[in-house]
């Protein structure tokens, strides 16, 4: 293990730190000597051999999630491996900033998908607001090798270690880690606080999500989007399309859908008082829309790769689809499993995949849902079911209790009480497309509402809401997408500033009312209020409507146990 001390022949470098260029300290010998090797707790040991450092400058960086800049930054990558176990490998990653636009800040970032990790797609971020910014490879060989690649050893047998990892572990050690490296780069001393943040969205959100209910003064704020909870619910329900086609014994072809989300949206984009492309108001067109007024108009889509061109009218068939999927997963005793994405989303679950060899649309078998019922459940290498044969509302129901209890302390991620969160003072704040086509905005809702529940179960949903904001903040972006905007409905926008309120929420206790937006709609209404336009959408304002706040709340009683 490196003795941080045996290096102190540079101290007159470090100590002028602050005053150096970034290339002066871009260095092998400058970065090993500040591994962070105290005794962390970790039960880990740094390979020394292991540092790298390379200098990037001008690097033109853009995302939803921030706004573009160009920055420079340091990239310090180096290994380590748990004490007692055989073949283990870590590897981490953390780009630092140039030493005058360093604010005493370290920020980790999450993945997406499958990936424990997205690059430089959300890591930038920390170097736009003076902070160190943090990312794992998880121990799965490489920083571009996903969980999914990992997950088993062989068939039948789970990578455990590799899903701990996954599951939270390794952000745990990524952030303890990241902190005292950015402690000791800088020469920060221990008396001196450096704050702490995350961001990540979709499974990065489940990744934030699975620190705050486990390390709860680890961070001292969060943003998080779109968190991939309920793991194998999610999963799980990625089948839900093909289970109610097969029991409708009808296959739309992908054309006549996307022509019902457009006629959804046409239909439901003024119950907001303003037309602007935009339902702000799912939750309105949910309670009003009738999917049977879509039968009889026409659609037409070009070929396109292996399918043929599609034209026809929307049948009852489609339409008693899109309106069965929109309603959600339920069981055969007609108790609700779980939830689908809000009407005027993209039905990316119901889509189908047309089969030459018979000429006929089918169910798809491939993507996250097949894959995790092969993967995590059947614990079989590959990526696909046979089919949706005898697959029906009750086999998912029971697919999803078996992945829950299999994974439960490692994946499920919805752990209600932040007593010790809210103790330590951090702070987090959740956004979530409304027209989330992958992660229903509802889920957010639900676990929100779990834990208000929970924590503050003698007060009513008012004050047990306002309890609640005190630290932990949900908006639904109008309009959005997953984890970004819609090109559906491109006057939504999405937030990009999101990481920045948290600072200010922390750093300065300037609690957002409401987010600032990208969009033609400026503003976001804080959860549970919801946005409003008069005047002919010239006057706008977050209201508290009790019906609609009602039909986001759902209990899933198919289950003999609590779904937070």
């Amino acid at each position: 293990m490196v003795s941080i001390r045996s290096t102190l022949a540079m101290s007159g470098v470090i100590a002028a730190v602050h005053a150096a260029s970034l290339d002066q300290y871009c260095t092998v010998e400058y970065a090993a000597a500040r591994l962070p090797v105290e005794n962390l707790n970790l039960g880990i040991t740094i390979d020394e051999s292991s540092v790298s450092a390379s200098l990037t400058t001008n690097s033109s960086v853009s995302s939803e999630w921030f706004s573009a800049a160009v920055i420079d930054y340091c990239n310090v990558t180096f290994a380590y491996s748990h004490d007692g176990l055989a073949n283990d490998i870590v590897h981490v990653s953390y780009l630092v900033p140039p030493p005058e636009k360093f604010s005493t800040r370290y920020v980790s970032t999450g993945g997406g998908g499958l990936a424990i990790n997205s690059g430089l797609q959300y890591s930038p971020v920390g170097i736009i607001v003076g902070a160190v910014s943090g990312l794992t490879d998880g121990g799965f060989g490489s920083f571009s090798t996903n969980y999914d690649q990992v997950v088993l050893l062989a068939n039948g047998t789970v990578n455990w270690q590799a899903t701990y990892m996954h599951g939270y572990q390794a952000h745990h050690e990524l952030a303890v880690l990241g902190k005292q490296f950015t402690r000791n780069f800088f020469n920060v001393s221990d008396t001196e606080k450096v704050y702490s943040y995350y961001q990540g969205c979709s499974e990065g959100g489940r990744e934030g999500w699975s620190q705050i209910q486990r390390f709860a003064d680890q961070f001292d704020g969060l943003a998080v989007g779109a968190p991939a909870f309920r793991f194998s619910h999610l999963q799980t329900n990625h089948l839900s399309g093909g289970a109610i086609e097969q029991a409708l014994g009808y296959f739309p072809p992908p054309c006549e859908l996307e022509k019902i989300k457009n006629l959804t949206i046409a239909a439901c984009d003024g119950l907001d008082g303003k037309v602007d492309g935009v339902v702000s108001r799912s939750d309105l067109c949910k309670l009003t829309f009738d999917y049977n007024s879509t039968i009889g108009e026409s659609y037409a889509c070009a070929a396109s790769g292996a399918s043929p061109a599609q034209n026809g009218t929307v049948t009852a068939k489609g339409a008693a689809v899109a309106a069965s999927f929109a309603d959600g997963l339920i069981d055969s005793q007609g108790k609700r499993i779980y939830i689908n994405p809000q009407p005027g989303s993209v039905f990316s679950d119901a889509i189908t995949t047309y089969n030459a060899d018979t000429g006929a649309w089918e169910p798809t078998t491939s993507g996250l849902g097949p894959q995790y019922v092969a993967r995590w459940l059947q614990l079989q290498e590959r990526d696909t079911i046979d089919g949706f044969a005898g697959v029906t509302a009750d086999t998912l129901r029971d697919w999803m209790a078996l992945g829950m209890q299999r994974y439960y302390d490692s994946l499920q991620t919805t752990w209600p009480d932040l007593t010790a969160f809210q103790a330590a003072g951090s702070k987090v704040l959740q956004i979530h497309g409304e027209a989330d086509p992958a992660i229903p905005a509802g889920s957010s809702v639900h676990y929100y509402d779990s834990v208000r529940k929970i924590m503050f179960p003698e007060l009513g949903f008012a004050d047990g809401t306002a309890a609640l904001d005190e630290f932990y903040r949900l908006y639904l972006i109008p309009g959005g997408s997953h984890c970004g905007s819609n090109a559906d409905q491109a006057a939504g926008g999405w937030p990009d500033s999101t990481l920045q309120t948290v600072i200010e929420w922390v750093e300065n206790a300037v609690a957002p009312e409401t987010l600032n937006n990208t969009g033609e709609i400026d503003t976001v209404c804080r959860w549970p209020l919801r946005p409003l336009w008069s005047g002919n959408g010239t006057s706008f304002e977050c209201v508290y409507d009790q019906p609609s706040i009602d039909s986001w709340l759902y209990t899933f009683d198919a289950f003999k146990f609590p779904v937070y």
